[in-house]
């Protein structure tokens, strides 16, 4: 009986992965508009060339990992961190209403064939967020995140999401004339759908940063096209290395892939941040935990919001707040600031954890 319930998992599991394409093939084809929200397409050339009136300093696009079930329902330890950015960055305009996991935008629990299950899917993770069935959410998602690295898919996949960020860009208020910055924050899987569809939003006036959190990254060519991106990782994150090993072009006998060729370039900076987990205590959003031996006795999460800030402020996109008791923690001293470290190889990381930078 054992045996004939692994074979039925392992066939629903290549009859899943077999199907994921599908949904954005059949956007592609216009089979099918469902779930597809209405908003302004594009601009008049009266509205393009205008001078922007009150536009934030920047943009910056939340992409959330494979927990996430729709543009606004995410894993309850997210929250706290997106409250804390919004803190951290009072000029720019975080937006988080963006589903990575759907080429439509249409969150699992939207206009969809089997809304209802997925519904009640949801409801089981708020009462128990570790309930077997949420995990079907992952890997639903994990999928769709594999079609956005794949060479014969991703171009439409990252296409459609490209064109919902924007969408939803023009939505908050973006114009194009005023060239502001784009940046796209992805965690885990949306690390790496935002490399993908940086191909197509490259194509905008403004410059279009990425920040990786723990992204399981492709050599894709979208990274080629980004201003820069920084990855994130901490040494206790087994899945975010993976990237590293599955992917042919982040492999140093690569040395012309689109991976290394950035690299070379010096537009991929990768910053440790320790001894951070992907998922569970100790991970990027925990605002409980403290960090150890750390002198400002920081969280995990605090930690990230203030690396996430000195990104920004090092590159010149925001400056340094002048009201510090306003900032969630005070300002880090300039020697300490993030330092860009080689690409960790990822069979060593726990070996070589006490080695690693860290602000």
């Amino acid at each position: 009986m054992i045996t004939y319930l692994i074979i039925g998992a392992f066939l629903l599991l290549f009859v899943t992965a077999a199907l994921a394409p599908m949904e954005s093939l059949g956007w592609w084809a216009g089979w099918s508009r469902e779930g597809t929200k209405e908003g302004p397409s594009e601009l008049s050339a009266a509205e393009a060339t205008a001078a922007p009136v009150d536009e934030p300093d920047m943009y910056v696009i939340y992409l959330s990992g494979i927990g996430a079930i729709s543009g606004d329902s995410f894993p309850d330890e997210e929250y706290p961190f997106l409250h804390g950015l919004e803190e951290r960055l009072p000029t720019a305009k975080v937006i988080t209403d963006v589903y990575p996991y759907s080429v439509t935008n249409n969150g699992l629990t939207g206009q969809r064939m089997f809304s209802k299950a997925w519904q009640q899917v949801e409801k089981l993770r708020l009462k128990n967020p570790n309930s077997l069935l949420g995990m079907f959410i992952n890997l639903r998602n994990a999928l769709q995140m594999f079609v956005s690295a794949d060479r014969r898919y991703g171009p439409i996949y990252n296409l459609g999401i490209a064109n919902e960020i924007y969408r939803v860009l023009l939505e908050k208020g973006y114009r194009p004339a005023g060239k502001r910055p784009i940046i796209l924050l992805g965690w885990s899987g949306g690390g790496q759908i935002s490399i993908g569809a940086a191909a197509y939003l490259a194509e905008l006036p403004s410059p279009i940063y990425v920040i990786s959190l723990g992204g399981m990254l492709s050599d894709d060519p979208g990274i080629e096209k980004l201003t820069h991106l920084w990855h994130l990782y901490g040494v206790a994150d087994p899945l975010q290395a993976l990237g590293g090993v599955l992917y042919a072009g982040r492999w140093p006998i690569m040395p012309q892939s689109p991976w290394n060729q950035t690299m070379a370039n010096g537009r991929i900076d990768i910053i440790c941040l320790g001894a951070y987990a992907h998922n569970g205590k100790g991970n990027y959003f925990d605002m409980e935990t403290k960090l150890p031996n750390d002198a400002r006795g920081r969280t995990h999460g605090q930690k990230t919001l203030d690396t996430i800030q000195h990104i920004l402020t090092d590159q010149g996109l925001m400056e340094r707040p002048g009201n510090l008791a306003t900032a969630l923690t005070a300002a880090e001293p300039a020697d300490a600031l993030p330092v860009p470290t080689a690409e960790p190889a990822p069979a060593r990381e726990d070996e070589n954890a006490a080695a690693d930078p860290s602000i």
